[in-house]
C-alpha cells in the first residue's frame, strides 16, 4: 500500500494508537472529528480487512465476543508519512488563500 491514505484509513489509524474494538473505533472517529465523520460498521470492517492484509494494524485480541485492533510500527511509519504528506497539503492551501486575501484587499485600495 504505497498509495496515500484515503481519509478513512486515515482516521482508522489514528484511533488505533490505543486498542480499540470496532464500535471503540467508530466512536473515537466520530469525536476527533467533532461529528463531521461518522463510519459505518460496513465500511469499517471492509477497511480494517484492507489494513490488516497491509500489515499496518494487527489483532491484539480475537475472542467470540470482539477483535481488538492495534496499530503496527509499520502503521506508524504510513501515519507519519501521512501525517506529513497532509501537512504540506495544509500549508500550501493555507499560504494560497492568505496570499488571495491580501491581493484582493490590496485590489480594493
Amino acid at each position: 500500500m504505497d498509495e496515500p491514505l484515503t481519509d478513512s484509513n486515515y482516521l482508522i489509524l489514528l484511533a488505533l494508537l490505543e486498542p480499540k474494538h470496532g464500535y471503540a473505533i467508530m466512536k473515537q472517529i466520530t469525536e476527533i472529528t467533532e461529528g463531521r465523520v461518522s463510519i459505518g460498521p460496513a465500511s469499517m470492517y471492509t477497511i480494517l480487512k484492507k489494513l490488516l492484509k497491509s500489515e499496518f494494524i494487527a489483532l491484539e485480541q480475537d475472542d467470540d465476543r470482539k477483535k481488538v485492533y492495534l496499530i503496527t510500527e509499520l502503521g506508524i511509519e504510513k501515519l507519519e508519512e501521512e501525517v506529513e504528506r497532509r501537512r504540506l497539503f495544509y500549508l500550501a492551501g493555507e499560504g494560497l488563500l492568505s496570499e488571495r486575501k491580501g491581493g484582493a484587499n490590496e485590489n480594493r485600495k
